[in-house]
């Protein structure tokens, strides 16, 4: 690098950046300047898919998502490593220049991935995967009542008895009332505060 006219590598990668900045807000500016602006409420709608969009964008968001994607994330990066590693090692002139290299490599990368799926085995042990983690507690309390008397109590057979007669009066219908508004059931009082 003797003549200063030429970039170095970080200029190269700086005008690059600039050319495609240049390139971005150009091509947005353009839109913003050709494109036609004919609003109308289907245009200003959300749009979910094809679906009407209801209530407020403000949800609970199941947390079970990041641990889904915290697991794509951990086999994406094995394979960002793999891909090198693959195309570095597999040269046949690493292999040609000793024949342990190799399996050097080889062993290198199982113990690589044995550790990943390691953590594959843990997270799935766990129920981490599971969309829907099952929980069948049976209830207990501590209680000085015997289990038999609410085992004797459920087993029994209770008759039911109709408390109201209808009538044929009944069976014609009612004209609907007003409900009459309750009264509150104390007077609030409130007392000075003393100065």
């Amino acid at each position: 690098m003797d003549d200063p006219a030429q970039l170095s590598e970080y200029g190269k990668i700086l005008s690059l950046a600039i050319v495609g900045l240049i390139l971005v807000c150009g091509t947005i500016f353009m839109a913003k300047l050709i494109s036609p602006k004919k609003p109308n409420p289907i245009k200003q709608s959300t749009y979910e898919c094809g679906e009407e969009a209801r209530g407020t964008s403000w949800v609970q968001f199941n947390p079970r998502f990041y641990v889904v994607a915290l697991v794509f994330l951990l086999f994406d990066v094995e394979l960002i490593f793999i891909f090198p590693w693959a195309t570095v090692f597999g040269n046949a002139e690493f292999i040609a220049w000793d024949g342990r290299w190799g399996w050097f490599t080889m062993i290198e990368m199982a113990i690589f991935i044995g550790i990943l799926i390691v953590g594959l085995v843990y997270v799935w042990k766990n129920g981490d995967l599971n969309w829907i983690k099952p929980k069948t507690e049976i209830p207990r309390v501590d209680v000085p009542i015997p289990a038999s008397a609410y085992d004797s109590i459920n087993q029994k057979t209770y008759s039911i008895r109709s408390y109201q007669q209808i009538t044929s009066e009944q069976t014609e219908p009612v004209k609907a009332e007003k409900p009459a508004l309750a009264k509150p059931g104390f007077t609030p009082r409130f007392k000075k505060a003393k100065d």
